[in-house]
């Protein structure tokens, strides 16, 4: 679909460029996970990275040293978010983008391997700035070198 990729290639672009502090739904606290090793690049390139992992903080566990929220609406009432990493099965995306709509949040990417058009409509047609079937890590990654 082309004018998808147009679309992920906008909002990359301003994602990339605005976004610094990004709220990541499904942190895993293995440190073999893909959100894990994308969430601790993100830290390492001075973004702020705020866990959401309902089991991690009902455990009070810490992931990249940060305190887990169960929810987004728990992590925006602490932190000011500037986007919505998913790392989650695509079926559970439509909560997490009416989460993200009623918060105002303005900016959501869908890792790898999620995806959920109507979710992704639905979030664009509400202002919300969407990336789907990306990954965080390697657009920023390519970001970087094309700057030289």
């Amino acid at each position: 679909m082309t004018s998808d990729n147009t679309t992920n290639a906008q909002a990359i672009t301003h994602i990339l460029a605005n976004c610094r502090t990004v709220a990541v739904v499904g942190l895993s606290p293995k440190a073999h996970r893909d959100s894990y090793h994308v969430s601790q690049y993100m830290q390492s390139q001075g973004w702020r990275v705020v866990p959401v992992n309902p089991v991690a903080a009902n455990s009070g566990t810490r992931i990249l040293g940060e305190v887990v929220y169960a929810t987004l609406t728990d992590a925006v009432s602490a932190e000011k978010i500037d986007l919505v990493d998913v790392f989650r099965n695509s079926d559970d995306v439509p909560p997490i983008v009416d989460e993200a709509i009623a918060l105002k949040l303005p900016a959501i990417w869908l890792q790898l391997g999620v995806r959920h058009d109507a979710a992704v409509a639905k979030a664009r047609a509400a202002g919300l700035q969407v990336v789907q079937d990306r990954c965080l890590m390697v657009d920023h990654v390519r970001s970087q070198s094309q700057r030289g």
